[in-house]
């Protein structure tokens, strides 16, 4: 049985992220999406336990998606869950150089290969920290997110000065 783990901190998951794991899980066998505590980004705008429920119900449609937390090295979390490898979405060229030195990283430590996955150009800008910031100012933020992250996002911007999504 192949495994493919999609890590991200998804803070909010977003329609490139879902795309991503519907293509992966064309692929493998069985796809786990682990939410990710990242300590290098700013403070999050969902708990891990909040994301991993909104990214449970934007998937609910792929029966091989199973979805974890996680706040340990990502090579243990791949042997854990037995990875044959890891998945990760390219949006530019950009992403491509930090992703490949994080790739030569996981292999070198623990000998998991990494596939990328690039999005199509209908999502090459979508950007977790983007729509943040366009939701935080109340700019409507639906077709870049799956319907249950957009109800989480109104949810938490609900009684401010401006009507988000």
């Amino acid at each position: 049985m192949t495994v493919g783990l999609i890590p991200g901190s998804f803070d909010p998951f977003h329609n490139g992220h879902l795309e991503v794991v519907e293509r992966a899980a064309l692929i493998f066998d069985e796809i786990v999406v682990a939410a990710i505590r990242n300590p290098q980004k700013t403070e999050p705008l969902f708990s891990l336990d909040e994301r991993r429920d909104m990214i449970a119900e934007s998937c609910a449609h792929i029966a091989s998606v199973r979805i974890v937390s996680i706040s340990s090295l990502l090579v243990d979390v791949a042997r854990d869950v037995g990875a044959t490898a890891i998945v990760k979405g390219l949006r530019a060229v950009s992403d491509f150089e930090s992703e490949l030195q994080m790739a030569q990283m996981n292999r070198s430590l623990a000998g998991v290969e990494t596939l990328f996955i690039p999005t199509s150009s209908s999502h090459s800008f979508i950007a977790s920290r983007l729509l943040r910031e366009v939701a935080r100012y109340g700019g409507d933020i639906t077709p870049f997110v799956p319907a249950p992250v957009a109800k989480r996002i109104r949810e938490r911007f609900a009684g401010g000065d401006h009507d988000v999504v």
